[in-house]
């Protein structure tokens, strides 16, 4: 009875033994180890054999005990105590270094575009985080709140990103999501100056609202492709809606940076 690694798999591919895209032949007394299947699969490489669709019991008994996993038979199946589910259908005992987890024990590819909306809330929080050392320099403390304030509202997101909760109500100083949206589209009804192109005559503090205005619009649109389906549905238009409110706030913060809101304050 032979045991094919994950390792093994990878081997062969680096040797042009197995082409991407391309089958692996599963022998009949050959055993493949979830690993080795998952990374079949990462590699679009189709697994051919009737062993591996009908695996009788003494196979999967072999498999346990190559793997060294503790297990538990109920109605001739195997059960086991650990280890990761990959939304694949394939359970891993150890987690892959180009995996991660989705929720739970769910394991994805980390490249998988929920994963990668993650990564663009981790990457403007630090932005925020650099906008607040330039606001405390230029002695504009309510903007560092206020950029405090968001940090707490990205976070809240990423929260129910991963739980699935909705997002609640929310305020950002004070403006709920229709005087956000309001106050961004007419800024000369509510700070007496029309909206413009930033540039850099207009300071390192706008330079630097605007850029997380642009990153936060970077967001919704990943946002926007990790839950839109094969069929153009949306399942969290709540996040999708929240990025885009949020970047409205950021339009708002330079108006009042530039028409003097925050000085003194």
């Amino acid at each position: 009875m032979a045991l094919i690694t994950e390792q093994d798999i990878r081997k062969m591919v680096s040797d042009g033994l197995l082409k991407e895209k391309g089958e692996f032949h599963l022998g009949k007394d050959t055993i493949l180890t979830p690993s080795a299947r998952a990374y079949l699969l990462e590699k679009n490489i189709t697994l051919l054999g009737r062993e591996y669709h009908n695996l009788d019991n003494s196979n999967q008994d072999k498999t346990a005990e190559f793997e060294g996993k503790t297990e538990k038979k109920t109605n001739h199946s195997i059960e086991t105590n650990a280890g990761f589910d990959t939304v694949f259908g394939v359970h891993l005992e150890e987690k892959p270094e180009h995996m991660t987890h989705l929720r739970g024990n769910l394991l994805v590819f980390k490249d998988h575009k929920r994963i990668v909306l993650r990564g663009a809330i981790d990457y403007l929080e630090s932005e925020i985080i650099i906008a607040q050392t330039v606001s405390e320099r230029l002695q504009k403390p309510m903007i560092t709140k206020e950029l405090e304030e968001v940090i707490r509202f990205i976070r809240k997101l990423l929260q129910c990103e991963i739980t699935g909760e909705a997002v609640p109500d929310f305020m950002l100083a004070g403006l709920d999501e229709k005087d956000l949206r309001e106050q961004s589209y007419h800024p000369s009804k509510y700070f007496g100056m029309k909206h413009f192109l930033p540039t850099y005559k207009h300071g390192e503090m706008t330079a630097y609202l605007n850029k997380l205005r642009t990153l936060t619009r970077k967001t919704e649109i990943v946002a926007f492709k990790a839950f839109k389906a094969e069929d153009g549905t949306i399942t969290r238009e709540d996040i999708i809606r929240a990025f885009n409110r949020l970047s409205s706030f950021f339009w708002i913060m330079m108006f009042k940076y530039l028409t003097g809101k925050y000085d003194g304050v």
